[in-house]
């Protein structure tokens, strides 16, 4: 259920603010328009929101700034602490997509960027089937995440990961749970979602499904 990478995420949360800012060759294109894309999911949200993987709080700020209250939950200690450094007054659940705390107060908006893809696809199914019972009618999951296309498309993503060099990036690639869009489309549209897709970078596309 993604919790498999926590050691990852604990080491990261010292320096993924650089990371997500492009301060790592390796990993510029995947958070190409990275602020861009925080706010096309904050610009898709409404009413009270549950983020998932809310990693050092970026996506949370801009939520809270934009007035929805957010709950926030979050597997890595090591990124709750960073959060907690930079927004004090933000309280950030411990929990995954699988296993969080029930919200005591109506959610209307389930969001989450750059996490979803650590949950193999049979739990992702469980996590969208957990979120339809969660959601109302009209309710929304906005999520932002790397995804492929199709079969040629994360073959040629790989290829040149490997041409240039970046190892670190292709081990994320083939060692992680990164989707193929009808797979998504399939497990949203099977828990009762329309579900739209439209690209933000060569890797990131924004997940749009609104419950029926």
């Amino acid at each position: 259920m993604g919790r498999e990478f926590i050691d990852l995420f604990n080491e990261w949360a010292g320096s993924y603010d650089e990371t997500v800012t492009g301060h790592d060759p390796q990993y510029r294109a995947v958070f190409d328009k990275y602020d861009t894309i925080l706010e096309e999911v904050t610009n898709n949200s409404r009413g009270n929101v549950l983020e998932f993987g809310v990693g050092t709080g970026n996506l949370s700020k801009k939520l809270m700034d934009a007035g929805h209250k957010v709950i926030g939950v979050e597997p890595s200690a090591a990124m709750r602490e960073a959060t907690a450094k930079k927004f004090p007054d933000f309280q950030v659940e411990d929990g995954d997509f699988l296993t969080y705390p029930q919200p005591e107060t109506p959610i209307s908006t389930i969001v989450s960027t750059y996490a979803f893809h650590h949950l193999t696809d049979e739990e992702k199914g469980r996590a969208i089937k957990g979120f339809s019972e969660l959601l109302p009618a009209g309710g929304k999951i906005v999520f932002a995440d790397t995804a492929y296309q199709d079969e040629e498309t994360k073959q040629q993503i790989h290829q040149q990961a490997k041409q240039n060099g970046y190892n670190d990036l292709l081990y994320d690639l083939t060692t992680e749970y990164y989707p193929m869009l009808d797979v998504l489309q399939s497990l949203f549209e099977d828990n009762g979602f329309y579900v739209t897709f439209k690209q933000m970078n060569q890797f990131v596309w924004l997940m749009i499904a609104e419950k029926q």
